[in-house]
């Protein structure tokens, strides 16, 4: 897609505004696995106002590095060994989760006791995912700022996603195993990219599965009932309790 976009006229004017428009719609859609994963994991921070502030940070973090490698991209491709180790980030992350024991029926990712030990692994983790695509578009597109507004809108989109996330994380039941899963096969595509070429699966075939993954996650909310039935009991004691109990005003013989 980004070697066809890279046809059209450079020059600023409508074909630019065209152009601009359709890599926020590419980016909305391509960032939307790597906004799950990156909500899932500041879930590990208990408070909100934390999770929001790690997100922040991690952003700019994840920003610099993803520049940093727009700008080594031409050298970074002739070494399998990074790709190799961001696979296998990727999939640590996700066996970690999986393998972690269940709290309230759930699974949980990384704990975090201080804001400074979530941003880095913020950051690594958008550069992990961002990997693929931005060596493969540097190798496409001979103009490198189209790869560097693409990056810009790309950590744009992705910092109003995750909010999103965060929030829906809180509403649907399946969503964060969900997204520990889009990490384990974006993981295991670029282990099979390093092993061999070509049994790595299409991107069509990529984008299908995952937003499949997105449909289990999103298809059962969270049961509010629970916590009504957890309360009810209690509230219909303290009204027995308050039937049976009286006042000694109550008490007294009327003569």
């Amino acid at each position: 897609m980004l070697d066809k976009l890279s046809e059209l006229p450079s020059h600023f004017g409508i074909h630019t505004v065209f152009l601009i428009a359709i890599l926020a719609g590419l980016e909305a859609v391509l960032s939307a696995d790597n906004a799950i994963a990156l909500a899932a994991l500041v879930q590990g921070i208990e408070n909100e106002k934390l999770q929001r502030q790690a997100l922040n940070l991690g952003m700019v973090a994840a920003f610099a590095m993803r520049m940093g490698l727009i700008f080594t991209a031409t050298w970074v491709v002739q070494y399998w060994q990074f790709e190799l180790l961001g696979a296998a980030y990727l999939l640590w992350l996700s066996l970690q989760y999986f393998l972690s024991d269940e709290e309230e029926g759930q699974h949980h990712g990384p704990r975090f006791t201080t804001l400074w030990q979530a941003i880095p692994l913020i950051a690594v983790t958008d550069l992990a995912f961002s990997l693929d695509s931005v060596t493969t578009a540097i190798a496409l597109v001979n103009d490198r700022w189209l790869v560097i507004l693409g990056g810009v809108i790309g950590i744009m989109t992705l910092r109003l996603m995750a909010e999103l996330f965060i929030r829906w994380l809180k509403e649907f039941v399946h969503l964060q195993d969900a997204g520990y899963a889009t990490v384990a096969l974006v993981g295991a595509r670029l282990l099979l990219k390093v092993l061999n070429d070509r049994i790595v699966p299409p991107e069509w075939l990529m984008i299908s599965v995952i937003a499949c993954l997105f449909a289990w996650g999103f298809s059962k909310r969270v049961d509010g009932s629970d916590e009504q039935t957890q309360i009810s009991p209690a509230a219909s004691e303290v009204e027995i309790v308050s039937e049976v109990v009286q006042t000694p005003q109550d008490l007294k013989v009327t003569k």
